[in-house]
């Protein structure tokens, strides 16, 4: 038995260079456009003179060189994070789960996440003087929380374990923790703009801060799911199949759900609710290059990040000066591929 079978499901050096490429592309159109256009050549001058023991001079007036190293560098990455975060966990999620319409949101951490949320918008109206901003804290516990919570339902609703019962019990906490939230939003009819600017995910106001804190979140996530790639194309063929070669599928399983909400929820916190990233992404990886996790896992991570510049790209630029919410631009591109998801694995079912 030769070993060939196994090397085609590595990521090819070319595929590798192709998605880094795509990236760089996103992130430099991310800089260089906006409602001040930046010149290319003082854009690369200005960075490459911020490198410690190097001097060029600098490439851009003190305005514009603001506007690049305050608002439209950190923004871009912190989307290019926040895309790669949700893109990988919906990979996971689905490899965990063998279900192709498994979401990062899956087990109540959306829910969690915005009930975190709104309680801080109802109730803690003067977070701006609190040494730390509750928001991400708060949205970050809610989103744990839910997806703690679903799984202890699964786990105590059937003896044997089950994913069926895993995204059941997750369907029925989100819900649950929405119909608090809805609750609250009610007595505080007058946070109900705020709340809603939240869920529809924004990357508008966020700064060096917000990367510094999700950065630690989003390398252990990463490191935990791309370091169990090989495994989840073993649990691809089963869990009876998977045990009979040694491989420990309930610890695996434990390991990357919650590696992928860790990563999850750092995301939510620091940019609201952002759907269809980890649907969207990942199919379109398959489809391209392969069903098999050590390549649909790395390549994920890459044109996540990739994606999700872009969509904030438009969302600045679709009704400019104004600012569309950048979940509205990714629910304008996910939902149908969604819909055409759902036809297919109805169709192979």
């Amino acid at each position: 038995m030769t070993p060939e079978p196994v090397r085609p499901s590595r990521v090819r050096p070319a595929w590798f260079i192709v998605a880094m490429a795509c990236l760089a592309g996103a992130a430099l159109v991310g800089v260089l456009v906006g409602p001040v256009p930046l010149g290319l050549g003082g854009v690369l001058t200005e960075l490459v003179d911020r490198l410690p023991g190097i001097d060029v001079g600098p490439g851009l007036a003190d305005r514009d060189a603001a506007i690049l190293l305050e608002l439209r560098l950190p923004r871009v990455i912190l989307g290019g994070l926040v895309g790669a975060t949700l893109s990988l966990a919906g990979a996971a999620y689905q490899g965990v789960f063998r279900n192709p319409l498994a979401d990062p949101y899956l087990l109540g951490a959306a829910a969690g996440a915005g009930l975190g949320a709104t309680l801080v918008i109802a109730y803690a109206p003067d977070a701006a003087a609190w040494p730390i901003d509750p928001l991400p804290v708060a949205a970050f516990a809610g989103a744990v929380l839910g997806v703690v919570a679903a799984y202890a339902l699964g786990r105590s609703a059937a003896q044997v374990r089950s994913t069926a019962t895993l995204l059941l019990a997750g369907v029925a906490v989100a819900s649950f923790l929405t119909a608090i939230q809805t609750f609250i939003q009610q007595r505080h009819d007058d946070t109900l703009r705020q709340v809603y600017s939240w869920i529809l995910g924004r990357l508008g106001t966020v700064g060096w801060a917000e990367v510094a804190l999700i950065v630690p979140y989003v390398a252990v996530s990463s490191v935990a799911i791309l370091l169990h790639r090989r495994l989840l194309d073993v649990l691809s063929v089963g869990d009876e199949e998977a045990e009979s070669v040694g491989v420990k599928v309930g610890r695996v399983r434990i390991i990357v759900v919650l590696a992928a909400t860790l990563g999850t929820a750092a995301a939510v916190a620091v940019s609201g609710l952002i759907g269809f990233v980890g649907i969207l992404v990942p199919h379109t990886v398959r489809l391209i290059f392969g069903s098999s996790y050590r390549r649909v896992l790395p390549l994920s991570f890459v044109f996540g990040a990739a994606f999700l510049i872009l969509a904030d790209l438009l969302a600045r630029v679709a009704l400019a000066p104004a600012e569309v919410p950048i979940g509205v631009v990714t629910a304008f591109f996910g939902a149908p591929f969604f819909v055409v998801v759902l036809r297919r694995t109805r169709r192979v079912t």
